[in-house]
């Protein structure tokens, strides 16, 4: 399944509840208030999750599971865009060396350029320059004829593709073919083909079904699919994509929980575009409108979310203003359990949110709506990332951080619920919002390429750290790959950052 298909499941209707405002914005471009526990406590998180991508990669293929340690056999082309972006950051920490990193991305991104793109059910990795949702761990081809070519999934590759290209500057031979290599595969998708006649992309395509009816619309993930087609100098999407991906925004626009935003109930949604593009300062047609960016919009929704915990109006046990955080994640199963005497309903994997636009919570916290959230609110995350583990770090604290999530409400009568396994699609949030916050690497990375700057300038974006004057709304013209530059220098382009521990 697509990432957000299951945002279609039943969902019980939004809970509104008149709760005290948030605290006043905080500078989130600056640490605060980091003391020694903290700095410690955060780089051992973000270097256990770090190793989660390293351990969980295959060396030879570079493809990486949806889960692991799990007995599952698929792997997932979204956790293959985090993870080339992981080995960066590996690379800038000391966790593995620069030629490591180097080894890793390319036979990935080798692997990537050389798997079979055509339109039969059972051989293909991909086709049109898209990538099935779910291959096979062994085969590298898809996973079963229920797995779709996915829009979004390939777009979160992309993202780790891109990466790879601005980040591997070196002029060495291994650095070159990455440069080449990445460029190749951005170029080769076709958004054109993905986009549908009203100018909204498909959420992804199968050779027995074609295109699946659901599109992307409305502020979510599917943001940076638009962004990666508008920035394509080949096969890239018009500007008029970007005003009908929208068109609903004020629909969602509104206020819950003491904040005022444009809503999407499950925290992955505010994560995974930020994950790689800074969006401090810039601003659409739309956010110069309402007067906000996108960033700031995600940080008052995680207040929301806070304050949503804090109201608990499921009564679940163990909320709190330090122990909170929904978003799609594991769960204790399709079961019903009685609490109190009264029968409560429990999910397993399921899109968890707290919106305007919907509310689902069974009880089940899962850390990284937290821990990803930290670039845009380290003020609250901290302290609940410091609770947490505190409170409950013996179950749900391991080799690779926090699992993916916990239920305090659901016990099987001697203790409650901790999932044993860990998501790519989960693990990267955290470990990329960390380096962000720790030192903006991935966020200052991706500002050198030009296929990003194209996709913001074109979408309408001005300020922060694009040029003054947008591009003209334009088909963009082939863009120049990050210039080479001797390997001693590589990492002394990004520009300076505070890094608090």
């Amino acid at each position: 399944m697509f990432l957000s298909a299951v945002l279609c499941c039943t969902s019980a209707p939004p809970v509104w509840a008149a709760t005290p405002a948030a605290p006043a914005p905080v500078a989130a471009s600056t640490p605060i208030g980091t003391g020694t526990a903290d700095s410690i406590m955060v780089g051992d998180l973000e270097r256990r999750t770090f190793q989660w991508f390293w351990d969980a990669g295959d060396p030879r293929t570079g493809l990486i599971p949806d889960r692991y340690p799990s007995p599952q056999t698929l792997s997932s082309v979204a956790s293959v865009g985090f993870g080339l972006t992981a080995y960066g950051i590996g690379a800038e920490r000391g966790y593995i060396t620069r030629a490591q990193a180097v080894q890793r991305t390319l036979a990935t991104l080798r692997y990537l350029m050389q798997s079979p793109q055509n339109d039969s059910p059972d051989k293909a990795t991909g086709y049109h320059g898209f990538y099935y949702h779910f291959l096979d761990r062994t085969t590298g081809l898809r996973f079963n004829r229920d797995i779709e070519l996915s829009s979004i999934d390939t777009s979160l590759l992309m993202q780790g593709v891109l990466f790879a290209q601005a980040y591997y500057t070196g002029n060495t031979a291994p650095e070159r073919e990455i440069r080449a290599l990445a460029d190749k595969l951005y170029q080769r998708v076709d958004w054109q083909w993905m986009r549908r006649p009203d100018n909204r992309l498909s959420m992804g395509w199968s050779p027995e079904h074609q295109f699946i009816p659901n599109y992307w619309e409305g502020y979510s993930e599917g943001m940076m699919a638009y962004i990666l087609g508008l920035g394509a100098p080949t096969h890239g999407l018009e500007p008029a994509s970007w005003q009908a991906w929208l068109a609903t925004n004020n629909q969602r626009w509104g206020d819950y929980y003491g904040q005022t935003f444009l809503n999407f109930a499950p925290l992955f949604g505010h994560q995974y575009t930020h994950a790689w593009i800074d969006f401090r300062g810039l601003h659409d047609a739309w956010a110069r409108e309402k007067q906000i960016d996108y960033f700031e919009n995600s940080r008052r929704a995680v207040y929301a979310q806070q304050a949503y915990a804090i109201a608990n109006p499921g009564k679940w046990q163990g909320y709190s203003a330090t122990t909170w955080g929904l978003t799609a994640c594991d769960g204790p199963g399709d079961a019903t359990q009685q609490i109190d005497g009264q029968p409560r309903h429990f999910l397993a994997y399921s899109a968890r949110g707290a919106g305007r636009d919907y509310t689902q919570d069974d009880g089940t916290i899962a850390p990284t709506a937290a821990a990803g959230s930290i670039a845009f609110a380290p003020e609250i995350v901290l302290p609940t990332l410091r609770d947490m583990k505190a409170r409950y770090g013996q179950q749900i604290y391991g080799r690779y951080g926090f699992v993916d999530a916990f239920n305090p409400s659901f016990h099987d009568g001697k203790t409650f619920w901790t999932d044993h396994e860990y998501l790519g699609i989960d693990q990267g949030p955290i470990l990329l919002m960390i380096e962000n916050w720790r030192s903006g690497l991935v966020w200052n990375v991706m500002k050198r390429s030009p296929y990003i700057r194209t996709g913001l300038e074109r979408a309408g974006f001005e300020g922060g750290w694009l040029p003054a004057a947008p591009v003209t709304a334009t088909a963009p013209q082939p863009a120049t790959p990050p210039a080479a530059m001797d390997d001693a220098h590589a990492s002394a382009v990004l520009p300076a950052a505070p890094h608090p521990s």
